[in-house]
């Protein structure tokens, strides 16, 4: 059992199937996708090839929104390193993303002077879920594990080469040792 098998546990990890999927060389990754930025151009994840993404799913109305504060800081402190945070607004829990991109943009820089990529409203779960998001939690689709999304600021941890590595619960703070260890076993 590696060492973030024991930290994390079953719940929020499956270093195993991670490791498998590494040393299979498959290439099921997130650079496959393209996603629209905030304001609505398309970006290419491949773009983040080479960093460690943390990936986050967003809400400006959550009792966890003042997590940008600290997500905000660790992406300031890492940004030039090897790690960038990528945030994906959603309203799939009790509309608390209710705004446009525009609103959801003003009220990010305005309340905690976000300057980490925030992408366009998207759908994390449902019917209606964005590609982005059924990659990342269908075992048949990322090779590692499947997750559900369950609340607001679910953070999913992916390597340089675009693999999904693990994910964090929503009230796991981005300060939470585990992830710093987690991104630290990466490099």
């Amino acid at each position: 059992m590696g060492i973030l098998s024991f930290l994390f546990g079953p719940k929020e990890a499956n270093m195993e199937s991670y490791t498998n999927l590494k040393e299979q060389n498959i290439t099921k990754t997130i650079f496959q996708f393209t996603v629209n930025n905030i304001d609505g151009d398309p970006v290419d994840l491949s773009k983040y090839s080479g960093k460690i993404i943390i990936l986050i799913n967003v809400a400006s109305k959550c009792g966890l929104t003042p997590q940008y504060t600290d997500i905000e800081a660790f992406y300031r402190a890492h940004k030039d390193e090897d790690v960038v945070i990528l945030g994906f607004p959603a309203n799939n829990f009790l509309g608390q993303e209710p705004g446009t991109n525009e609103e959801i943009k003003e009220f990010c820089q305005k309340n905690y002077g976000v300057s980490f990529p925030v992408f366009s409203k998207i759908s994390v779960k449902g019917k209606d879920m964005h590609p982005l998001y059924n990659f990342l939690t269908n075992k048949n689709e990322n090779g590692v594990m499947d997750t559900e999304v369950k609340w607001n600021f679910q953070k999913y941890l992916i390597d340089q080469e675009g693999r999904l590595v693990t994910f964090f619960d929503p009230k796991t703070s981005i300060n939470d040792p585990k992830i710093m260890d987690a991104i630290n076993s990466l490099r």
